[in-house]
């Protein structure tokens, strides 16, 4: 992984971006500039599938820093996030020593308790240093987790040390890059988004979904990435459960494309709204003659556009 410079000016930043296939507004660049820049995380919040966690992958693949993920989940506890003593081989050790005839506890319970025991789990390892840079840490989906697991985070994005009762304490010579995503399931604490640098993920106008399509989909013809995105962006304007993301926009294009679809017609879309849709309401809201109906007003405007 070739090792690059951190981006000078919010220019660089989207060009760095673009390096790596990512089409970003510059008010996310100057946002990500400033996050490198000053060492703050930065907090990315949005619906989901809008792209944030692309973006910490990006950050990792421009920069050739390791990607460390925290995936969280309700009930994510220190154990899975941070470290945990590796039990059965305390265990052997332990009676390894007894069979020895080794009698001295304190020096057994210093031995079990060293390092070498210590199973690192993603928050650990990014306090480690690495040849190649500090890491790009990914918190994703913060909202998941609930208040306590945010309060310890507290530390961590403060100070970026963690303390090991049996070891002490252990700080990072050179901060992590942190980014930290929410689906915005629930509010998260304003102690942790102090932390942080703040920027709203949202939906893409139609401009730069057309230019994200054909950079992640480059088969697909002009006509029909006009037309999905068209379609996408008027389906977003409906009332349903959960409007389609970017990351939906890219698995229906995908799908078309591989059903050599060459135009969007009522019936090819109804037959393909699972690639786009991921709830039953949503699909059954969009009947035949919704779907006609939507398709006619996006081939029109698009019409009206040339």
């Amino acid at each position: 992984m070739t090792i690059t410079p951190l981006p000078t000016s919010i220019d660089e930043t989207l060009e760095l971006m673009a390096k790596a296939g990512y089409v970003g507004d510059r008010a996310l660049a100057t946002v990500l500039y400033l996050a490198l820049r000053m060492g703050r995380p930065l907090f990315l919040e949005g619906e989901a599938g809008v792209g944030k966690t692309e973006i910490a992958k990006v950050l990792s693949a421009a920069l050739g820093r390791r990607l460390i993920r925290l995936q969280c989940y309700e009930g994510l506890d220190i154990s899975s996030a941070v470290y945990e003593w590796n039990y059965g081989a305390q265990m052997i050790a332990i009676r390894m020593a007894e069979a020895q005839g080794e009698g001295d506890r304190a020096r057994i319970e210093h031995d079990v308790f060293s390092e070498r025991f210590l199973i690192k789990r993603p928050l650990l390892q990014a306090l480690e240093p690495d040849p190649a840079g500090p890491p790009v840490l990914l918190i994703d989906e913060i909202d998941r987790t609930d208040e306590a697991f945010e309060a310890f985070l507290l530390e961590v994005l403060a100070d970026f040390q963690i303390t090991v009762p049996e070891l002490g304490t252990v700080k990072a010579a050179q901060p992590p890059i942190v980014v930290v995503t929410s689906n915005r399931t629930r509010e998260v604490h304003d102690a942790l988004k102090r932390r942080c640098l703040y920027h709203w993920v949202g939906y893409p106008n139609a401009e730069r979904e057309l230019k994200i399509l054909r950079t992640k989909v480059p088969g697909i013809s002009r006509k029909l990435s006009e037309q999905v995105v068209a379609f996408v962006q008027a389906l977003r304007k409906e009332d349903l459960f959960k409007s389609p993301g970017v990351a939906e926009t890219l698995d229906w294009a995908g799908a078309l494309t591989e059903l050599d679809v060459v135009a969007l017609d009522p019936a090819t879309v109804s037959d393909t709204l699972g690639a786009l849709l991921k709830y039953q309401d949503d699909i059954a809201r969009l009947d035949g003659t919704k779907v006609k109906a939507l398709l006619d007003e996006v081939k029109s405007e698009l019409r009206a556009a040339e």
